[in-house]
């Protein structure tokens, strides 16, 4: 469950693996693998850290544990596989963004192209059982997590980081709130979107961030079409 992280996080990571938490969680995640239907794939536990590499960071959309339905997840918040049908809060994403940037809703959920321009979908806890939301809580990635998310706040480098929900806004005492721009909304779920998620602005927001900071915006205009790659 560590030898796929073949960018720059791997030397931020490798001291973690070593630690007893984490090879708690190693041998807890393959029993889980081997007896049970865990998602993501294990080869895509770490997609995130794969697609958007530290240095490379500019965002981070934080999330608190992967999708459980199947072949939904794939390693980044929010995000889910071609073809399978977009979720109730990221059909919410698309219509804050949509309101927020003018960017046409699209009809698949495959965050990839904003994952390769620097942004890191992350969530708080890598893996879950089928069926069974946050089944993985409290076995060992929330430390792995909270010490990614602390790294990047250290960076020299600013970092825009969106916090939306109670779980996500409680990872604010891991960021230097004077060095990075934090960004906080409740979330787009369906339960609480309507709460100040629509109309908080947040993609506008980080762009103008990211250029005050000399760096690209990104844009988040999804693609219509798109394939899995690796």
């Amino acid at each position: 469950m560590k030898a796929f992280i073949h960018t720059d996080w791997w030397d931020i990571l490798e001291p973690q693996f070593e630690e007893p938490y984490y090879q708690q969680l190693h041998e807890f995640l393959k029993e889980e693998y081997r007896t049970k239907n865990i998602h993501p794939d294990m080869y895509n536990i770490f997609q995130a850290f794969e697609w958007t590499p530290f240095a490379d960071t500019k965002v981070v959309i934080l999330g608190q544990d992967p999708y459980h339905g199947p072949n939904q997840a794939h390693g980044l918040s929010f995000s889910v596989l071609p073809g399978v049908a977009v979720p109730p809060s990221l059909v919410n994403i698309y219509k804050e963004l949509q309101d927020d940037v003018g960017c046409t809703p699209v009809n698949h959920g495959y965050l990839e192209s904003w994952a390769k321009q620097g942004v890191l979908l992350l969530n708080s806890v890598l893996t879950v059982q089928n069926g069974i939301a946050f089944s993985h809580a409290n076995k060992g990635w929330e430390q792995l997590t909270d010490y990614a998310i602390h790294q990047l706040s250290e960076r020299p480098t600013p970092v825009v980081f969106i916090l939306w929900g109670k779980a996500a806004r409680s990872k604010i005492k891991l960021i230097n709130t004077e060095t990075n721009v934090v960004l906080q909304a409740p979330h787009p779920s369906p339960l609480s979107a309507y709460r100040g998620f629509f109309g908080s602005k947040p993609f506008s927001k980080t762009n103008i961030a990211l250029e005050s900071f000399g760096e690209q915006p990104i844009n988040w205009q999804l693609p219509e079409h798109v394939s899995i790659k690796n």
